[in-house]
């Protein structure tokens, strides 16, 4: 029986980014990927247009009836748009023992916002303390933490200060800056360790929504939390390389091409 995974965030109408992206990072990587949808967001390559944010009895309804029949075995949040959804998310998890990456998706990579400015504080006050790992760009973590990633050393402050507001371990992704990420990792080094990456071209819509799907299917296929964001800085480089022009605007990643990436015994 495969994993399986539960993805709590927005839908991309444009099929780029979000539960889209998500469930098909899932696909291609084996587990079973179920969902709790917290907005519909009226998008496309172009940006959002709309947002409609469902209410936190709807989110909680979806939560329960997921947990109430499946097994989780790890979880991930991207767009929670409202304070009142980000803590009914809390509530729902805080006693499950679930394994949650945080993704705090502020903004949309085509342009937009997707998390109203009051709820970044029910985000830090109410779900980090939860998660196994939050995985911001280096804008949400200026964004949480008030330090602006510049270097190596900013990372490593701003990564320190996410730790300090409760999660395990935090990954400061470094594609806005020189493609290296920073995993700080409280159960290990206080000092963090570089994960390297090279720049990638291709388009990139939803590339942020992927890697942190991607890391949360390693998590629940039990990789440790290093090798998991290794596997799924290489997953996110390839959909970057699988992307298609498929609107005017900047488009989606294809997680697809990872499989054509992989030889028949699973090794690159």
């Amino acid at each position: 029986m495969p994993q399986v995974v539960l993805t709590i965030g927005g839908s991309d109408s444009g099929g780029g980014a979000g539960i889209q992206a998500d469930i098909k990072t899932f696909s291609v990587l084996g587990v079973h990927g179920t969902c709790a949808v917290t907005a519909i967001t009226a998008q496309n390559t172009l940006g959002v247009q709309r947002v409609y944010g469902l209410s936190p009895d709807v989110v909680s309804a979806q939560m329960r009836s997921i947990t109430d029949d499946f097994i989780i075995a790890a979880a991930k949040t991207g767009m929670l748009h409202s304070p009142e959804v980000v803590i009914a998310v809390a509530d729902h998890l805080k006693d499950s023992k679930i394994p949650l990456v945080v993704d705090p998706v502020i903004e949309a990579e085509a342009g937009g916002r997707l998390l109203c400015p009051e709820a970044l504080e029910a985000l830090v006050v109410h779900l980090m303390p939860l998660a196994r790992v939050i995985t911001p760009n280096i804008f949400e973590a200026q964004a949480i933490t008030g330090v602006k990633v510049r270097d190596r050393d900013s990372a490593l402050d701003a990564a320190k200060k996410i730790l300090d507001m409760g999660a395990r371990a935090a990954i400061v992704k470094g594609g806005h800056l020189d493609c290296i990420d920073l995993l700080v990792n409280g159960d290990d080094s206080s000092e963090g360790i570089l994960l390297p990456g090279e720049r990638v071209a291709g388009e990139n819509h939803g590339v942020g929504c992927t890697y942190s799907a991607a890391l949360t299917s390693y998590l629940a296929l039990g990789l440790p939390l290093q090798d998991a964001a290794c596997s799924a800085k290489c997953f996110a480089a390839k959909a970057l390389q699988g992307s298609m022009r498929v609107g005017r605007g900047v488009g989606p990643v294809g997680q697809a091409a990872w499989i054509a990436a992989v030889s028949w015994d699973g090794k690159l």
